[in-house]
């Protein structure tokens, strides 16, 4: 994907690649979508027990940021291909709808409202351009200065969920 963008990446290109037959691929998959999602559900696992391994004090919203900046540096190239422009439509709404499902799982400490679900989607909004960026930065970042930085400019957003009424 990162060679081809996700449109010109065939089910043949993948077995190819992994030195399996078409046949062992759809064993396992019915499609490369489906490939797709099963890969986007092993990273959300990862990072949801990541969260709970870490012991660190810290901003407890968005736990599992920590890990998806540090998977979105050791893996650049895959970045650039899954949130950039040759990743194609699917990719880049199964993404965006991982890290959906990770924030709203984040925010279910506050009362479900239209609030809770527009501060949902406008942190995944910002997290998904912050990955789009650090995948094509040329500027050397620290991992660490990176999240902190991003929680510095979400709280006001946060503080604002914890002080709403419905």
């Amino acid at each position: 994907m990162a060679e081809r963008g996700w449109d010109d990446v065939s089910v043949q290109s993948i077995c190819e690649r992994a030195d399996i037959g078409r046949s062992t691929f759809y064993v396992h998959y019915d499609s490369k979508e489906q490939l797709l999602e099963g890969g986007l559900d092993d990273l959300r696992h990862a990072l949801r027990r990541s969260c709970s391994m870490d012991k660190r004090e810290r901003f407890d919203v968005l736990a599992f940021l920590r890990g998806l900046i540090e998977h979105a540096c050791e893996q650049r190239r895959l970045f650039r291909a899954l949130i950039g422009r040759r990743s194609g439509h699917l990719v880049q709404t199964r993404f965006k709808d991982m890290v959906l499902g990770l924030v709203r799982e984040d925010l279910e400490r506050f009362a479900a409202n239209w609030r809770r679900d527009l501060a949902a989607r406008c942190l995944t909004g910002a997290l998904v351009e912050l990955l789009a960026w650090l995948a094509d930065t040329r500027h050397p970042v620290r991992i660490d200065e990176v999240e902190h930085q991003f929680l510095r400019s979400i709280r006001p957003a946060i503080a604002g969920l914890e002080k709403a009424g419905p």
